[in-house]
């Protein structure tokens, strides 16, 4: 099978093989690394200098795009991530760009490229007792919906960043626009302090359902509210909902920080490890739930997380929920995120809107 086209001294990408070049015809650098995600053992990461370009050999991983960098050490000692010059495919990410290669057969939402109108925001900070700052929180509506119109409210964790690098409000206008999905809004909360509020915490699950959300019914008519996160933030929105009978209708649950220690001990490190792992437990324990929500869930076929998300879903269903597990051919990325809103994401609100008007 001929090598899909590329860019020389680029990647090249055959049917089993993937390989990468980084030019250096004088030797300037000592040691070039595959920074990835995709479970390439350690060992077999190091790229070797041919006498023009540094050169690493792969099997190509069982997944549709793959985002890397290069970490190169310079003559001094002194390391850095770089993105492949040869590459032109860039793609944004919570911790800076990186270079992603689209295997064949990937196909990006049509939805990128069909744009709606970009809708109207308002800036709002919420107040809460039970924190010592605010909840900084965009409310985004789409055009022509007013604010006195009942519609569903979608909720999101670490929502600034959904949208400017899984392009939520994007996705949400074109959908909206197109017919695809009823009129209907988001609230897009800050992360604030991240790691200690999507942890499980107490204090921030009761400013959530206590304080943000009566402020935002009174901001806006809200028919169902559909809670949704990523990571920690997927964690912390199904702890909201386990903790607050009635806080919220409906869950999608993107590659969720569910920590299980027979699955996740390499996570002790983080600081609250241990009130995530008794959340997690309780939720795994527990019988069935007084108030079970429509829930669907997404997660990387290769991530560390895909352990404890099948653990999470079947004891979910097991408990009345009615939860869908979805696994995607990628990893722990936005555009992975981004690229299972449709349908799945799609599916869960049209089954909202249809509730709340059946």
């Amino acid at each position: 099978m001929p090598a899909e086209p590329t860019l020389d001294p680029g990647p090249t990408v055959t049917e089993h093989i993937v390989t990468f070049r980084l030019a250096d015809p004088e030797h300037e650098l000592t040691a070039v690394r595959l920074y990835q995600e995709v479970r390439v053992p350690g060992d077999r990461l190091d790229l070797a200098h041919d006498g023009t370009a540094w050169v690493l050999e792969l099997d190509r991983p069982d997944v549709d795009r793959m985002e890397y960098l290069f970490q190169v050490t310079e003559a001094d000692g002194t390391t850095r991530f770089v993105t492949d010059p040869a590459n032109p495919l860039r793609v944004p990410g919570a911790f800076g760009e990186k270079s992603v290669l689209e295997f064949r057969g990937y196909q990006p939402p049509a939805w990128l490229a069909r744009p709606g109108p970009a809708g109207r925001r308002r800036e709002l900070t919420i107040g809460s007792r039970s924190l010592t700052d605010g909840l900084p929180v965009t409310l985004w509506s789409p055009d022509g919906l007013g604010d006195r119109v009942p519609a569903p409210l979608l909720l999101v964790h670490d929502g600034p960043e959904y949208d400017e690098l899984a392009g939520l409000t994007s996705y949400l206008a074109s959908l909206v626009w197109s017919g695809a999905l009823p009129p209907l809004r988001a609230a897009l909360l800050g992360p604030g302090h991240r790691d200690e509020r999507y942890s499980a915490d107490g204090a921030y699950t009761r400013a959530l359902c206590l304080a943000a959300l009566p402020r935002l019914r009174t901001e806006v008519a809200t028919t169902s509210v559909v809670g949704i996160g990523a990571s920690l933030g997927a964690l912390a929105m199904l702890h909201a909902q386990r903790q607050s009978a009635g806080c919220l209708d409906a869950l999608f649950l993107q590659s969720g920080s569910f920590f299980h220690p027979r699955h996740d001990q390499h996570e002790s490190r983080f600081a609250r490890y241990d009130r995530v792992v008794r959340s997690v437990d309780q939720v795994l324990r527990a019988g069935a739930h007084p108030a079970p929500v429509p829930t669907v869930m997404t997660c990387g076929s290769l991530e560390e997380n895909l352990a404890n998300n099948r653990i999470m879903a079947r004891a979910l269903a097991a408990q009345g929920y009615d939860v869908t597990l979805r696994e995607v051919r990628d990893v722990h990325s936005y555009t992975a995120w981004r690229d299972a809103f449709h349908p799945w994401l799609t599916g869960l609100l049209n089954e909202v809107a249809r509730r709340d008007v059946g």
